[in-house]
C-alpha cells in the first residue's frame, strides 16, 4: 500500500481533458476512409404490413449508395432479441419500426434519401392503450432480473380485513424515456477480403454487441472487434444492442464502405426502449403504534408484441419493511408499442415511488411521523427471502438525513404568501449485482503500470476508479497507472449496468494487481523490456454468492414550494443520504449520487411521455416536447453516506451507486407536496395542470 492511498480520495476524471478539448472520439466521431452514412425509415403505421417500397427517387438523388429494404437487405441469423432482427420481413409491429435504410455520401443526403422513399402499407387494427383491466393482462412467471412474478406470503387479504387501520391506494407512472446526451451511434467497418468487422458503437458493453453480431451475420466472434471508448450516457438504454448497429453493419456489407448512423433524436423512444407506463394497487394494513400487518403491491404495465419486458417494479416490497402478510403481483399487457427495456434502476424507480407514498399516505392516517413510520418497521431478514442483510443501514440514513434536514423543525406546513411549503421523506433502495470479469496488469520499465479489461466508461468515471483500485494493490502512485478498456480485444469483462460495473471489474483488478505485487517482490533486478503481467479471473469467486441479501439503502428529503398562483411547483432543496459500502472515490460517487437525484426531480416534475391511441406513437418524441430538467430546475442538491464495512460484496467492500440515487427521490418530492398543499397527487408528474386541479 502506498503512504498515501488512492482509494478514498476525490481524484478528477482521468478523462477529463480529453472531454472537454474535444479529443475524445464516440462512436460516430470516427472516419475511416471512404466512410458513408446512414438515415433509417420508420414506420408510420401503428401496424400492418410493407406491401412496396418506392425507392426510385430516393436512388436518383447525388451521392445515393443504396436504399435497403424488408425485400432486399442482408439475412439475419438467429438472436434473442427480436427487436434486432429489422428489414428481414415486411410486418410492421409498431410506429417507428424501420421499414427502410438509406445510405448516402453524406449525412445530408442519407437524410435526404430516407425523406424520398416511398412505403406503402396494409394496415391492421391495433391496441396502443393500457388499462388495468384490459382483457390481455397476465402474470408472468419471471419479470426483469429473473423475479417470481408472483410472491405470497400467508394470507394478506385476510389479515387486510382484520387490520385496525388501512389504505389503499392508486398510483401511475407514465412512460418515461432515457435520451442520453449522445444518441445511439455506430461505426461499422466490413473488410472484405480478411472477413473481419469492426464497429464503434455506443455501448454500454461491447462484449454482448460482439457476440450478438457474430450471431446475427454468421461470423466468427474472433473475426468481430467491437470498441466502445468513449460513451455520452446511457442509462440502461445502452446496455444491449439496438437496430442502429445491426443497420450500420447492412449498410457496410451492401456498400462495401465504412457506414456510420447515428439515430435522430426523436427516433430513440420508439427504437432504444423506454420506462413502461405503470399502474400500481397498493393496501397496507397497519396496526395503530404503525406496526405493518398487510400489504399487497399489484403492478400492471406495458409491453410490445415483439418481446416481452416487464419491469420488476413490485420487487422493492419483498424486501423493504417487515411484514408478515404480503402479495406482490405483476401483470403485463402486450400492445401494438415500441418494446420497453432498462433505464436507470428498472423496478426499484417506479415501484419505491408507489410503496413510499403509500408508506407516507398511512403515516397520515396514524398521525405519525414519516420518518418513526418506516424505522417502526424495519425487518430483522429480508422478509421474502428470510436471509440475513449482508448489512443494512437504512435506519441510519434515516436517522442522519433527518437530523441534516431539519426535519423535525420543519414538519408544520408553511405558507410564503402565494407560496405553500412542505417537506418529504422516502426511502430508497437498490441490489448489489456483482458479476465475473478478467483483468491483466502490466508492469513496464520506468515504472509504468497498464491496466487491460473490457470495461466501459459511461461517464461515471469508471476507468479513474479502477485506476486508484490498481494504484493500491500495486502499492504505487495513481499517476503511474494508465487503464485500457471499451475493446473486445481486452480482458473480458460485463457491460457497465445494474449498478455492478464498478464492483465486479473493480474485484478482477484488483485480484491481478495483487497477484502481480507478489510477483514484483519476487523479482530481482531490472523488468524485462516487455514488463511483467498477471491476469485474474474472478468467475469462480464472484459466482459464489454468500448466503446474505444484498442491497444498498438510503434515504430522501426534500422541500419544496407551491405556487397557488400558477400550480407550479419548486424543489427548494434536496438531500440524499445512502448505505452503498465502502466509497471509493468521493468526487465520482457525489456526482452519481446528485445525477440520480436530478433526474428523480425530473421524474416527480416534468418528464413524461404518452401513448397516442390512434397511432401507436409516442407524442413527446424530442427534447421540446419531453421536459428533462434544466439548471433552473435545480436545486440546492446534496448528497451525503454513511461509512459501512459489507464483508460480503468482495474484496472492495464496494456496492453500486449509479441506480440508487434516484430510487425515492419522486416519492419524496410528491410527499412533500402532499405536505405543503394537504391534497395527494397520485399520477406522476405533479404538473401544474394537476396541481391547480386539487388546489382549487
Amino acid at each position: 500500500m502506498p503512504p498515501h492511498p488512492a482509494l478514498g480520495t476525490p481524484t478528477v476524471r482521468v478523462e477529463g481533458p480529453e472531454k472537454v478539448t474535444g479529443a475524445a472520439r464516440y462512436a460516430a466521431d470516427q472516419s475511416p476512409p471512404g466512410r458513408a452514412h446512414a438515415w433509417p425509415v420508420p414506420a408510420t403505421i401503428p401496424r400492418g404490413r410493407v406491401t412496396a417500397v418506392d425507392t426510385a427517387a430516393a436512388l436518383a438523388l447525388p451521392g445515393v449508395l443504396a436504399v435497403l429494404t424488408p425485400f432486399d437487405a442482408p439475412r439475419l441469423g438467429v438472436w434473442d432479441d427480436p427487436t434486432l432482427h429489422v428489414l428481414q420481413d415486411p410486418a410492421v409491429p409498431h410506429r417507428g419500426w424501420y421499414v427502410a435504410l438509406a445510405v448516402a455520401d453524406t449525412p445530408e443526403g442519407a437524410r435526404a434519401a430516407a425523406e424520398a422513399v416511398r412505403i406503402e402499407y396494409a394496415t391492421e387494427p391495433h391496441d396502443a392503450v393500457l388499462y388495468e383491466d384490459h382483457p390481455a393482462a397476465h402474470t408472468p412467471e419471471l419479470v426483469n432480473g429473473g423475479y417470481p412474478g408472483l410472491r405470497e406470503h400467508g394470507d394478506p387479504d385476510a389479515a387486510l380485513a382484520a387490520a385496525p387501520v388501512r389504505v389503499d391506494c392508486a398510483y401511475t407512472v407514465p412512460p418515461l424515456h432515457n435520451h442520453p446526451m449522445e444518441p445511439h451511434a455506430a461505426t461499422a467497418v466490413w473488410d472484405a477480403e480478411r472477413g473481419r468487422l469492426t464497429v464503434h458503437d455506443s455501448s454500454q458493453g461491447t462484449g454482448l454487441v460482439r457476440k450478438t453480431l457474430s450471431a446475427l451475420f454468421g461470423l466468427p466472434e474472433e473475426h468481430v472487434e467491437v470498441h466502445a471508448e468513449h460513451v455520452g450516457g446511457g442509462f440502461g438504454s445502452k446496455g444491449t444492442p439496438r437496430p442502429h448497429v445491426v443497420l450500420a453493419v447492412m449498410a457496410a456489407l451492401r456498400t462495401g464502405r465504412p457506414v456510420t448512423l447515428a439515430l435522430p433524436r426523436r427516433h430513440l423512444p420508439a427504437t432504444v426502449g423506454h420506462r413502461a407506463p405503470s399502474l400500481h394497487r397498493i393496501a397496507l394494513g397497519a396496526r395503530h403504534d404503525g406496526t405493518l400487518t398487510a400489504l399487497t403491491h399489484t403492478v400492471t404495465s406495458h409491453t410490445s408484441r415483439v418481446r416481452e419486458f416487464v419491469e420488476q417494479s413490485a420487487v422493492p416490497a419483498r424486501i423493504m419493511y417487515a411484514v408478515p402478510d404480503i402479495r406482490t403481483r405483476h401483470r403485463v399487457v402486450p400492445l401494438d408499442v415500441p418494446t420497453p427495456s432498462w433505464m436507470r434502476a428498472p423496478g426499484e424507480t417506479p415501484g419505491m415511488y408507489a410503496l413510499e407514498s403509500a408508506m407516507d399516505e398511512l403515516a397520515d392516517v396514524l398521525g405519525m411521523d414519516p420518518v418513526e413510520l418506516r424505522i417502526r418497521n424495519e425487518p430483522a431478514v429480508e422478509p421474502d427471502s428470510g436471509l440475513p442483510f449482508s448489512s443494512r443501514r437504512l435506519v441510519a440514513c434515516l436517522r442522519e438525513g433527518a437530523d441534516r434536514f431539519g426535519w423535525t423543525a420543519l414538519r408544520t406546513p408553511r405558507r410564503d404568501g402565494p407560496l405553500l411549503c412542505g417537506v418529504g421523506v422516502a426511502a430508497a433502495t437498490y441490489p448489489v449485482w456483482i458479476a465475473p470479469s478478467t483483468a491483466r496488469v502490466r508492469a513496464l520499465p520506468g515504472g509504468h503500470h497498464l491496466v487491460e479489461l473490457n470495461a466501459t466508461d459511461l461517464g461515471t468515471g469508471a476507468r479513474t476508479v479502477l485506476i486508484q483500485v490498481a494504484a493500491d494493490a500495486l502499492g504505487v502512485p495513481a499517476g503511474s497507472v494508465t487503464i485500457a478498456i471499451g475493446s473486445t480485444g481486452l480482458p473480458a469483462a460485463p457491460l457497465a449496468g445494474g449498478s455492478a460495473g464498478t464492483a465486479s471489474w473493480g474485484w478482477a483488478v484488483h485480484e491481478a494487481c495483487t497477484a502481480l505485487a507478489a510477483r514484483l517482490a519476487d523479482h530481482h533486478g531490472p523488468l524485462p523490456p516487455e514488463g511483467l503481467s498477471a491476469t485474474a479471473d474472478t468467475t469462480e469467486a464472484a459466482k459464489t454468492k454468500p448466503p446474505y441479501a444484498r442491497h444498498s439503502f438510503g434515504a430522501h428529503f426534500a422541500e419544496v414550494r407551491v405556487d397557488t398562483v400558477t400550480g407550479e411547483v419548486r424543489v427548494h432543496r434536496l438531500l440524499g443520504i445512502y448505505a452503498a459500502g465502502r466509497i471509493l472515490n468521493p468526487a465520482t460517487a457525489r456526482s452519481q449520487f446528485v445525477g440520480g437525484m436530478v433526474m428523480g426531480l425530473g421524474m416527480a416534475l416534468t418528464e413524461h411521455s404518452s401513448v397516442d391511441a390512434a397511432h401507436g406513437d409516442f407524442a413527446q418524441s424530442d427534447l421540446a416536447a419531453y421536459h428533462v430538467p434544466v439548471h433552473a430546475d435545480v436545486p440546492d442538491i446534496e448528497a451525503h453516506w454513511i461509512e459501512e464495512h459489507d464483508a460480503h460484496v468482495g474484496p472492495l467492500g464496494a456496492k453500486g451507486i449509479g441506480e440508487i440515487g434516484i430510487v425515492g427521490v419522486a416519492a419524496a418530492i410528491g410527499n412533500a407536496v402532499s405536505h405543503a398543499t394537504g391534497h395527494r397527487l397520485r399520477d406522476l408528474p405533479l404538473t401544474p395542470d394537476r396541481v391547480l386541479a386539487v388546489l382549487g
